[in-house]
């Protein structure tokens, strides 16, 4: 089973955004075996909070329930629990790279590095543009999945 983590600021938008994604496209390929998928937020503000609604909304919208999920803080013991860590923009990589100590298992990445358009995924808290945020996102969590299977032998 491979453990995956999303990370972004909060874990109020984009973070369970792409772990819901995930869990659906996973669901849709009948791999559900094969993985487990949780996400995190590098902050404690959001501590506790449910999903944001306009995000929660979005989702449900394209037939996705994130129904439970509260908001939980990155720990250093998550480097252990998970084998890939997915952070959602270049400054979530870097609170990551504090909270880890580095990272010399090599298990963290950039969502949109498994897309033809790497780079950050825009926070929509500040952008408004949640639309915008779920493209970025169900591309990166498309390429992740594919980059996953085309790498293991199950």
């Amino acid at each position: 089973m491979i453990n995956l983590l999303f990370v972004c600021h909060g874990n109020i938008c984009r973070s369970p955004m792409a772990e819901f994604v995930m869990k659906h496209l996973i669901h849709t390929h009948h791999l559900e075996a094969h993985y487990h998928v949780e996400s995190a937020g590098t902050s404690s503000e959001e501590l506790g909070n449910p999903v944001y609604p306009p995000v929660k909304k979005l989702l449900s919208q394209k037939g996705i329930d994130c129904s439970g999920k509260t908001a939980r803080q990155l720990s250093a013991a998550d480097y252990a629990a998970f084998d890939v860590i997915i952070g959602l923009d270049s400054a979530n990589m870097r609170n990551m790279m504090r909270c880890f100590g580095g990272d010399p298992e090599d298990k963290c990445t950039l969502l949109l590095d498994y897309t033809d358009h790497p780079g950050d995924v825009a926070d929509p808290w500040y952008t408004r543009d949640f639309n915008a945020t779920w493209t970025d996102v169900y591309a990166g969590c498309e390429g992740l999945l594919a980059h996953l299977e085309a790498t293991e032998s199950w």
